[in-house]
């Protein structure tokens, strides 16, 4: 971006998955080029997401500026049309064959005009951006359309719309329209900037299959305050949902002569598994991703079934073997492989060869001494963050042995944690053998990326899965047949209709549960179907023709990856005519930006490829590299410690040290990062602003602590609120039981932290769990973890429960009839969390616990005679003396306000 005034940055991202993309417009500080329509439409139809994004901007100077259209949007996505209207005449965006657009690029380089590829990926994400020069008074419409079909992941589809506008928008709207036939199981929000007031600005309307969520805010609504021009937009907005299933062969759905089958049937036992991890534990490894690979590998270890066989082998410049053999996911085996887990240390070089190689007999000795349960499944989960380096060092050469060795009787997983290891290497050997491959990104949650990986692959439901069509009715069907279908994913499988096709479309889903084969029989009524896609509220045009192809062209760059080279040209060229025909950006095309003539630049968008991220963003320490617009829109650079990874998709986890390290999100809010033009000065502020903090931080952390009370309000006409003192580390502690609520807490006391080390809140009947300690929140539902930091902005509507957070580092847990659990974080996440309550009278007359015995009939004794302020009180038989002082409570959040309250010490 290059702008030579002070500039803000305006930014909207819609991920709809996941779906994401970012639109950011940089506008001037005054009378400038300013955003004063901004729009994202969204419809979901059938799974198939096609998202318009229009952005209307003007120029308030009275000089030629320059407008920059900015987006990100997933990989899985494809763009389909962008466009650019100036003064009334269009300028569209043309797909071609990528030699072809290269051609019209290099030309536009020969006349002297610079041409811009945008080929930028973050983690979930590719960048596209467009600049225009834009005459004074002058307007500019900017459009641009992708499309995506949803992946299920552990039982959810997301979209997710980032909101920084970072300015007020008179016309800011979203709509998401979601059409499934099927029918929506459930439908859930949550939000990262959401106040009261905006949350009025937030319509959800939803009947049996149609949803329709608006996000309008007006400008009063935007504003931080009445009398502030900034904009209180600035975070995440996140719809989850997913459709209703039984046990059937799925769901076919028709529309203008082609169908989609949705099969993931409920009901069905998971099949036991043989599991061996493959770990790397050399050099490169070495500091905080060991550290949380052994976090994760222990979680991992605790998530195994107990009809599991399991196996660990570390390896470095050599390979080791755990056990000798699989063993059983006994408790004790779990514990002793925890324990070996703990000890992993990272050195030496990286011999992957021998340590796949070892892993397959591994499991082929097991196979042939008759060892591996009849009916189960065995994977091979790889980890490794770096290239071979020791023993057979060829890729291609480890590539073919792994391949020869598994001979298609297992699946290979291969996890590349971080950018120093080649995911094109990764990516064909697990292809190659039934599995896929996934980046693991260096940062604070990477742990929470491992366990999340697991918990897509621990549930397999059935194998050998096979979909049959009468082939008089159905042509150009796209992949029908799958090794493994894992529990919360989702098989599908798109085709065409012959002309003469009949009125009802039959198919047989054949596969191998454990112990016995199923068949699985469905079929629909195409008239019926047809009838069903008519509300063109909801959809667009031959919009599952377009599913057909998106999928289709998907598994054939997918097939590319392991195929031979004569069928590899084949499928690129058959890949190829899809993209231009559908107008599809994909690897195999180019958009070129058509703009006028007295533009200096002239640009071409490409798809980039996972691969050519390698070794980007990978760092020893210091300064981060920059955005490329930075020069105009920060004076400084913040220092960065560790490894970063690509840009965040996600505002979590920024860090988990101590001491919050400073991150370009974490420091987008400070004064000394207003815009201003860059100059030396500027650097000295920036270190001194942060050397100031952290300083304050260590002082402050140093100051003598006073462990705050529980405070217990007792409901009427009972006591008006308790108090309670831990006067010794305790742990774990049943806080708080109620099985009539579904509720329970748990937690570890620590003196030294002067509160809580964790604390565990559990809500069974929504299978929810909320787990807190002093660095962040993890929030775990149906096995999907998503994890926040502290004093962020937290607004989470899901069923039957409402969690918030706010700026303070208050956490609520709130739903009808139901008693409120607050949680309290401190400044420095040495010290531990507060408990608070809300709503006792909620609780059953069997609550229980450490602290829930003191709502079940308490019975208190009256004052004593020579000191009003002692009183005795007795519990479930117990006797306590309660004594009458002056406690801080916390109730509200910090500063918190002196209350009184009958204090017992436990």
């Amino acid at each position: 971006m290059k702008i030579l005034a002070p500039v803000h940055t305006c930014s909207i991202v819609l991920v709809l998955p996941s779906l994401l993309a970012v639109l950011q417009t940089t506008t001037a500080q005054k009378n400038g080029i300013s955003i004063y329509s901004l729009t994202v439409d969204s419809k979901v139809s059938s799974r198939f997401a096609h998202t318009v994004i229009t952005s209307r901007v003007v120029n308030r100077a009275e000089t030629m500026e320059e407008a920059t259209f900015q987006m990100e949007l997933p990989k899985k996505a494809f763009i389909t049309n962008f466009s650019m209207i100036i003064d009334g005449v269009t300028y569209p965006g043309n797909i071609k064959e990528k030699a072809a657009a290269q051609k019209e690029y290099s030309a536009a380089v020969s006349r002297g005009k610079s041409a811009g590829l945008v080929k930028a990926t973050g983690r979930k994400t590719e960048q596209f951006q467009v600049s225009v020069s834009v005459a004074p008074t002058a307007k500019v419409t900017f459009q641009l359309v992708y499309e995506e079909l949803l992946r299920r992941h552990l039982g959810a589809y997301e979209i997710l719309l980032k909101v920084r506008p970072q300015q007020l928008v008179k016309h800011l709207q979203v709509d998401v329209h979601i059409f499934e036939p099927q029918g929506i199981s459930f439908l859930e929000t949550e939000s990262t900037f959401m106040t009261k007031e905006l949350a009025e600005a937030l319509t959800t309307s939803q009947n049996k299959t149609k949803a329709h969520i608006q996000f309008k805010p007006t400008l009063s609504q935007q504003q931080k305050s009445p009398d502030q021009q900034d904009t209180i937009l600035d975070g995440s907005f996140i719809i989850r949902y997913d459709v209703n299933r039984t046990h059937s062969g799925g769901s076919i759905q028709i529309e203008n002569g082609y169908f989609v089958h949705y099969f993931a049937p409920e009901g069905l036992p998971t099949m036991p598994k043989n599991v061996v991890f493959v770990i790397d534990k050399s050099g490169s490894m070495s500091g905080r991703k060991i550290q949380q690979t052994r976090e994760a590998l222990i979680q991992i270890l605790s998530d195994l079934n107990s009809k599991d066989q399991f196996n660990l082998i570390v390896f470095s410049g050599e390979a080791t073997q755990w056990k000798p053999s699989l063993v059983p996911a006994s408790a004790e085996n779990i514990k002793e492989a925890k324990s070996y887990a703990a000890g992993i240390q990272a050195q030496g070089g990286t011999n992957i060869n021998d340590a796949m190689l070892m892993s397959v007999n591994l499991l082929e000795s097991s196979n042939k001494a008759e060892l591996l349960p009849a009916g189960s499944v065995s994977i091979i989960i790889l980890l490794t963050d770096g290239d071979p380096t020791v023993g057979v060092t060829n890729p291609t050469s480890i590539q073919k042995n792994v391949k020869d060795a598994i001979d298609g009787q297992y699946s290979l997983f291969c996890l590349g944690f971080g950018f120093d290891v080649s995911y094109a290497f990764l990516e064909k050997m697990a292809l190659d053998n039934g599995g896929l491959a996934r980046r693991i990104y260096e940062d604070s949650d990477s742990s929470l990326q491992l366990q999340d990986f697991y918990q897509e692959v621990a549930n397999p439901l059935l194998s050998s899965v096979a979909f049959e069509y009468p082939s008089n009715i159905v042509e150009a069907v796209t992949r029908d047949n799958f090794r493994l279908l894992f529990r919360g994913s989702e098989m599908v499988v798109a085709g065409k209709l012959r002309d003469q096709a009949s009125d009802v479309l039959s198919a047989k889903v054949k596969g191998k549960m454990h112990m016995q084969n199923i068949t699985f029989q469905v079929e629909s009524s195409i008239a019926q179907q047809e009838e069903e896609f008519q509300s063109l509220k909801y959809i667009f045009h031959n919009f599952m023709e377009r599913l057909w192809a998106h999928l289709t062209i998907k598994q054939h760059l997918e097939r590319i990856v392991s195929a031979s080279d004569a069928e590899s040209q084949d499928l690129k060229t058959r890949a190829l005519n899809l993209s231009l025909k559908y107008n599809f950006v994909t690897p195999l095309t180019s958009m070129v930006v058509t703009k006028p003539e007295d533009q200096e630049q002239s640009q071409v968008a490409e798809k980039p490829v996972e691969d050519n991220n390698r070794q980007r963003n990978v760092h020893s320490g210091g300064i981060s590299s920059l955005p490329p617009d930075f020069g105009s829109r920060y004076a400084a650079a913040p220092p960065r410690f560790g490894q970063p990874g690509p840009p965040h998709d996600r505002d979590i986890f920024h860090t988990s040290h101590a001491i919050p390290q400073p991150t370009w999100e974490g420091l987008r809010g400070l004064p000394f990062l207003t815009p201003v033009h860059s100059d030396s000065s500027r650097v000295v502020l920036l270190s001194k602003e942060i050397q100031t903090k952290e300083t304050t931080l260590t002082n402050r952390s140093q100051a003598p602590f006073q462990a705050p009370s529980v405070m217990l309000p007792m409901p009427e006409p009972t006591v008006d609120q308790m108090c309670v003192d831990i006067k010794r580390s305790q742990g774990p502690m049943n806080l708080i039981s109620d099985a009539d609520q579904g509720l329970q807490v748990t937690g570890q006391y620590e003196m030294e932290k002067a509160g809580f080390s964790w604390i565990k809140v559990t809500f069974e009947d929504l299978q929810l769990q909320v787990h807190a300690s002093p660095e962040r929140v993890v929030v775990t539902r149906n096995r999907r973890s998503s994890g926040y930091n502290w004093k962020e902005t937290l607004f989470l509507d899901l069923p039957g429960l409402k969690i918030t957070m706010d700026k303070t580092g208050l956490l609520l847990l709130k739903g009808p009839a139901k008693v409120t659990i607050g949680l309290l974080s401190w400044d420095d996440p040495r010290k531990g969390l507060l408990l608070l309550l809300h709503d006792t009278d909620n609780f059953s007359s069997h609550v229980s616990g450490t602290l829930g015995q003191f709502y079940q009939d308490p019975l208190w004794g009256p004052p004593e005679a020579e000191d009003k302020s002692k009183r005795a009180l007795r519990v479930q038989g117990t006797d306590y003396s309660a004594t009458r002082e002056r406690k801080l409570d916390y109730q509200e959040g910090p500063p918190g306000k002196e209350s009184s309250c009958w204090l017992v010490e436990l």
